[in-house]
């Protein structure tokens, strides 16, 4: 079951300035892919096992017998994992949690509850996006593919009305949330368990990349009925959609 949802599902629709070479070299690409989000199944089996090689490759895990890389976060109320594929093959895949005072469960709670527990108290929420893990090969060919797959997060951010987008991430990779999310480090280095490197804690206002990051990269921008399709659980006696195809390119379109 293919979805492809367009600027009718509601999207508002503004200026668009002239786009970069990069956010064109994006945007065509985005047009081959697809979304899925892997719940059971050898799909769900396929991005473990990217995860694995994709960590194993850079050194960020040990030998891990079966080659697949899964934990307890995997399997919460509150968890959304999505393979992203292009031409039909699986090349990247991104973990997504929505974390509230009624399900405080995360990666970033698990290592940074002591800060993130008051800002839950206080009424915030957050999107936490976590196991990114992309295909080696195919990397090298489309180093675009880390803006294809971190797109879902955003999306995460606008579909539940999360005012922050957390990053619990390596410190080398903290320039590219800087840049692209304007994401302002509120967490020291920190061990994470199961990864051979310390991890340092950034949050992202959404309000910011709503703002800035819809004018430098239209990609990001997608329609609710998108946004629903991917994270929405389906009403009683509805099918959940298999694969989601991304709306940039209708809102650019009718832009």
């Amino acid at each position: 079951m293919r979805y492809a949802l367009g600027a009718a599902a509601g999207a508002e629709v503004t200026g668009v300035p002239e786009i970069s070479e990069f956010s064109r070299k994006v945007s065509e690409l985005l047009e081959r892919t697809e979304y899925r989000r892997c719940d059971k199944g050898e799909d769900l089996e396929d991005i473990y096992r990217l995860r694995y090689k994709s960590y194993r490759l850079s050194d960020m895990v040990s030998d891990i017998p079966g080659q697949m890389i899964h934990d307890p976060l995997d399997e919460t109320p509150n968890c959304y994992k999505f393979g992203i594929y292009v031409d039909g093959t699986l090349v990247s895949t991104l973990r997504i949690h929505h974390v509230s005072g009624k399900v405080p469960l995360s990666p970033s709670m698990m290592v940074y509850g002591d800060i993130l527990r008051p800002l839950l108290a206080a009424g915030d929420t957050f999107i936490d996006p976590s196991r990114f893990a992309a295909d080696p090969e195919w990397s090298r060919v489309y180093p675009q593919i880390p803006y294809l797959t971190l797109r879902l997060a955003g999306m995460a951010c606008f579909h539940f009305q999360a005012p922050y987008c957390l990053s619990t991430i390596k410190e080398e990779h903290v320039g590219f949330y800087k840049r692209i999310y304007r994401s302002e480090q509120i967490g020291e280095l920190r061990d994470y368990p199961g990864l051979n490197y310390p991890v340092v804690l950034y949050r992202a206002t959404v309000a910011a990349i709503r703002e800035r990051s819809f004018t430098r990269y239209p990609f990001f921008k997608s329609t609710p009925m998108e946004q629903r399709m991917l994270f929405a659980k389906p009403n009683r006696g509805e099918l959940a959609p298999l694969t989601i195809l991304p709306t940039a390119k209708y809102i650019r379109d009718v832009a």
